[in-house]
């Protein structure tokens, strides 16, 4: 398996794996970092690259002592599954109405 990149031109990470690249999409928001998709081309579905990819997305995440804040479902169902990462998830501001 190759590595996961962060495509910065893009806004995403991605892994590629014959020829086919799975990604999360992003933007960066008030420090943070909005997971806003995932893609897994057909191709290469049901080898488990979606939850590699997030799995690596998370520890970079980690690594770079960032938060996220989890807009798409198949990543914020990751996190509930593993809860070792749910202290990346940004906490919702009791001052927003």
């Amino acid at each position: 398996m190759n590595d996961v990149t962060d495509n910065i031109h893009l806004r995403r990470f991605e892994l590629t794996k014959d020829r086919a690249t799975a990604f999360v999409s992003y933007r960066q928001e008030k420090g943070q970092l909005v997971l806003i998709h995932t893609d897994v081309p057909r191709a290469l579905e049901g080898q488990g690259l979606g939850s590699a990819l997030v799995r690596a997305v998370l520890d970079e995440v980690r690594h770079r002592h960032q938060l996220v804040v989890p807009e798409c479902a198949f990543i914020a169902g990751f996190i509930r599954r593993h809860p070792e990462y749910e202290d990346l998830v940004a906490q919702p501001r009791e001052d927003r109405a």
